[in-house]
């Protein structure tokens, strides 16, 4: 398989207060949040006319998302590929949790680390972000 992660699709975090954090973002640094957060956008290297973009996401703490890992935190990578992906993944003795996802603006799937982070994977549709 010849790419595995191309890049960091978002931070996903959990908040005591998620909308008052983003605020405070918002008014402290200057960045335009909006519901989900932020999403950052950016240029591909490899074809600078296209373009992609990274999501910034407070949760609330008592979120389920990112379980069955007990972390604040949950980190969301693009990759290319994802169903062979994941199937490399479980061949090689990683934890896949649940099933693939899909929706307009691309594929979701979920696995573990070696000390329980749990690691969302995007194959993203980004025409349809931006």
């Amino acid at each position: 398989m010849k790419n595995r992660v191309t890049g960091i699709g978002g931070f996903f975090f959990k908040a005591d207060d998620p909308d008052n954090l983003k605020d405070w973002y918002k008014k402290r640094l200057g960045i335009p949040t909006d519901q989900y957060g932020w999403s950052f956008k950016w240029r591909k290297d490899d074809d600078p006319e296209q373009r992609a973009l990274t999501q910034w996401s407070p949760f609330d703490a008592a979120t389920d998302y990112f379980k069955p890992s007990q972390k604040q935190f949950m980190f969301n990578f693009r990759v290319e590929n994802l169903e062979e992906l994941l199937e490399v993944l479980k061949e090689e003795g990683v934890t896949v949790i649940g099933s693939i996802e899909k929706y307009s603006y691309g594929k979701f799937g979920w696995i573990l680390d070696p000390e329980g982070n749990k690691i969302e994977l995007w194959e993203p549709v980004d025409e349809e972000l931006l």
